[in-house]
């Protein structure tokens, strides 16, 4: 697939998150793989408005997150979590968003290093269909130093698609193309309003 097909991919989920409200203060970024050998991707650019399209809302990069061509651009601040994503998987594509939700559910679980769903239908969004499945997310914590951050990061993943909430920061999910990250990114979403409905009510 062409570049510029992939890049009107990323930008109509850039699209359909921002209606969410998602972006926040331009936080979030996002990233689709556009080759694999060598490995380059479309990283949101830094600072940037995600409610508006341009022409200068990606960026392309290679697997350690440099800009392939010059640019006055800059990569995301996280981009490192993607590249870890990318050289660890055969995912394709990858989100990363910070809403009130995911942080609220990081800060009540955080301690516990995880968050754990089962008997939800969402969850089968994962691949999940066993009855007594159980999906458990794994909380790391924020570092404030990147590199760090994407260390720790990449030791969670596993899989070509999952999820990593970091501690009230956000939440990064990866699939095996844009429809399945703009899945699984919804599907956590949804948990975690519910898991803060039922945790409200059994306050009162």
């Amino acid at each position: 697939m062409t570049l510029q097909y992939k890049w009107e991919e990323l930008a109509d989920i850039k699209d359909e998150l921002a209606t969410r409200d998602w972006f926040m203060g331009t936080s979030g970024n996002l990233a689709i793989k556009v080759q694999y050998d060598p490995i380059e991707f479309l990283v949101t650019a830094s600072g940037k408005d995600k409610k508006k399209r341009t022409s200068e809302d990606f960026l392309l990069v290679d697997v350690d997150g440099k800009a392939v061509e010059s640019t006055h651009l800059t990569p995301s601040a996280e981009t490192l979590l993607h590249c870890a994503i990318y050289k660890k998987t055969n995912a394709g594509c990858s989100l990363h968003v910070h809403t009130v939700h995911n942080n609220v559910i990081s800060e009540l679980y955080g301690d516990q290093g995880l968050v754990s769903f089962q008997g939800i239908e969402l969850i089968k969004a994962f691949g999940m269909w066993e009855e007594d499945a159980i999906l458990s997310i794994p909380i790391i914590p924020n570092h404030a130093h990147i590199p760090k951050l994407a260390e720790e990061f990449a030791s969670y993943i596993s899989a070509d698609k999952g999820a990593i909430l970091i501690r009230n920061h956000g939440i990064t999910v990866w699939g095996k193309d844009g429809f399945e990250a703009k899945k699984l990114l919804e599907a956590c979403e949804f948990l975690f309003q519910y898991q803060l409905a039922l945790h409200q009510i059994n306050l009162k």
